[in-house]
This record gives structure tokens, C-alpha cells and sequence, in this order.
């Protein structure tokens, strides 16, 4: 049971795919133009992750060596499928902002990393437990940077607007520079946490 603790929480801080491994920066910079934009890309990303983790864990001894990242690539496929065509059929405007970035999770770092570094070599029951560790570390990775970003950028948070109507928005925070200043001024908090720990 300690085992599938630590194998949640560290994708949570330890290894957190964005802040600590530096991986998936595409979608991280590209959707964080708001905080429901990265909670929808997390949580799309997580689901896809978990169940590959699944699929993946309890195939691997089946699947021989020379072929297995063309097998992991099919299994991810076809979960990114599920979850573009669900997005589309029941979050049309959702689907449309996150647009390209749904079918890009099927070349996505995060999720062929899992699979061929933990799932193709772990029980299922420590590789769901790796997955959704790893989802949520990302989608609280995303939620925070979409946070950041719209507050700054439009004064609201969910679409909600946070400050009077007299805010300037500092507009430069939902535009590209943004997301690097807003990322660069994470990771380097995230790093100076680290070394304190």
C-alpha cells in the first residue's frame, strides 16, 4: 500500500511531469490561456494516461521487445481517439480552443515516457496509481499556469471576473511571452522549493 502511495505523489511534486521533469512544454505553454483551458487538456491527458498505464501494464509480457513502443503508440492512439471524439460530441466550444493539442497527446512526452519507463514494467495496480499520479501532477501543473495567466492577463479565474472593473489586464500574460514568463518564474520557484527540501 506504500508502495501505490509513493507511486501517485510523486508524479504530484517529486516528478511532476512540468515543473520538476520539464516535459509536455507544448501543451503546457500552448492551452494555459486560461485556468479551464489547462484543467481540460490535465484532465484529457490523464485519462489517457491512466488507462494506457492500464492496457500497457497488463499486456507486457506480451508484447515483444522490437515492437513495443509501435504497440504503445497504437494503445495510446486509441485512447486519445475516445477522448477527441467525446470532446467533440459533448464540449464542442472546449474542443474547439484546445483544437490540435487533443490528437497531439498521442505523441505527448509525459505518456510515452510512463509507458515505456513504468507501466511495460510494473504491475497494473502501481502503474494506475503511476498514471493518475502523474495526470493529476500535470493537471495541477496546467490549472496553476492557466491560473496565473488569466488572472494577470484578464482578471478573471474560470471565466469568473476576481477584480474591479477599473483592472488593466496585463494582456501579455494570455499571449505567447507570457506563458514562457509565467513558466520560467514557476520553474524557478519549483526549483528554489527543491533545494530547501
Amino acid at each position: 500500500m506504500a508502495r501505490l502511495s509513493y507511486d501517485f505523489i510523486k508524479g504530484i511534486y517529486k516528478e511532476n511531469p512540468v515543473f520538476r521533469l520539464v516535459l509536455g512544454m507544448c501543451p503546457t505553454l500552448a492551452v494555459t490561456t486560461s485556468a479551464i483551458n489547462g484543467f481540460a487538456m490535465g484532465i484529457c491527458a490523464t485519462f489517457v494516461l491512466t488507462c494506457a498505464n492500464f492496457v500497457i501494464s497488463s499486456l507486457r509480457r506480451l508484447i515483444p521487445e522490437k515492437v513495443r513502443i509501435p504497440v504503445f503508440i497504437v494503445v495510446i492512439a486509441t485512447f486519445v481517439t475516445i477522448v477527441d471524439y467525446s470532446m467533440k460530441a459533448y464540449f464542442y466550444e472546449l474542443h474547439k480552443v484546445l483544437g490540435l493539442f487533443i490528437p497531439l497527446i498521442v505523441v505527448n512526452c509525459i505518456i510515452l515516457a510512463r509507458a515505456e519507463a513504468f507501466a511495460s514494467k510494473h504491475p497494473i495496480t502501481n502503474s494506475l496509481a503511476d498514471g493518475l499520479g502523474m495526470g493529476t501532477g500535470f493537471t495541477l501543473s496546467l490549472v496553476v499556469l492557466g491560473s496565473i495567466r488569466e488572472i494577470l492577463g484578464n482578471g478573471t479565474i474560470f471565466n469568473v471576473g476576481i477584480f474591479p472593473d477599473a483592472y488593466l489586464p496585463f494582456l501579455v500574460m494570455i499571449l505567447p511571452p507570457g506563458a514562457f514568463i509565467a513558466l520560467g518564474l514557476l520553474l524557478g520557484i519549483m526549483n528554489k522549493i527543491g533545494e530547501r527540501a
